[in-house]
């Protein structure tokens, strides 16, 4: 499968087969342009401005903003778990849905805005996970440390971190330095790749986490 970052928490994930699905699609005014891009599905983890601009991807998608169990074109499963955008149970920002996606036989977990501590029955829910797709940011989500606590609890093979300020970004919310600086002298691989990888099972040895920070394509 392919993984290309959009910017933001926006992701356009690819199956072999060709259905994608883009994630948390931005409006500009977050301070990137969010490329006019095509999907099969989209994915809204909360109705904020920086999370469902649906408009911007063509091609007629499917929009799920709601906890779901859906199949999308025989291929790809999508699954859903509710969480919440805060640490007070939804009460400063509301909820938080999790989209999981089953695609060629990869487990992909985009967290959206989760806001929430880490607890046993959320990772619970979570698990299994290959790829991480994790806010880092702080401020409006989870902030660095937590973050971590989550990589730590759910030990995924790859981590791709989001959410977070890069060039451009007029929110105020953190650098990706804090969380890769979490991982200072653990045995994590941290590896800058362009704005979008190709990941196969065999891939993936079960041995170690590699954090991939990618670039904003826009």
């Amino acid at each position: 499968m392919k993984i290309q970052y959009l910017g933001h928490s926006s992701f356009k994930l690819t199956e072999s087969t060709g259905t994608s699905v883009v994630t948390d699609p931005y409006d500009d005014s977050v301070g990137y342009t969010m490329p006019e891009v095509t999907a099969d599905a989209v994915t809204v983890s909360h109705h904020h401005y920086d999370h469902d601009a649906v408009a911007k991807v063509k091609g007629n998608p499917v929009i799920l903003d709601k906890e779901t169990g859906y199949v999308l074109k025989d291929s790809v499963e999508i699954s859903s778990i509710k969480s919440f955008h805060d640490d007070c149970r939804g009460k400063k920002r509301g909820e938080n849905i999790i989209f999981k996606f089953r695609m060629d036989g990869l487990d992909v977990c985009h967290l959206g805005d989760l806001g929430e501590d880490c607890s046993s029955d959320l990772i619970e829910m979570i698990l299994p996970v290959n790829v991480l797709l994790i806010p880092v940011g702080g401020t409006y989500t989870i902030d660095a440390a937590m973050a971590k606590e989550y990589v730590d609890r759910i030990m995924p093979d790859i981590v791709i971190p989001m959410h977070y300020r890069a060039k451009g970004c007029k929110l105020d919310i953190d650098k990706v330095d804090d969380f890769l600086d979490e991982f200072d002298g653990e045995n994590v691989a941290i590896i800058e790749e362009g704005d979008e990888i190709e990941i196969s099972r065999d891939d993936l040895d079960g041995e170690q986490t590699t954090i991939i920070v990618m670039e904003n394509c826009c």
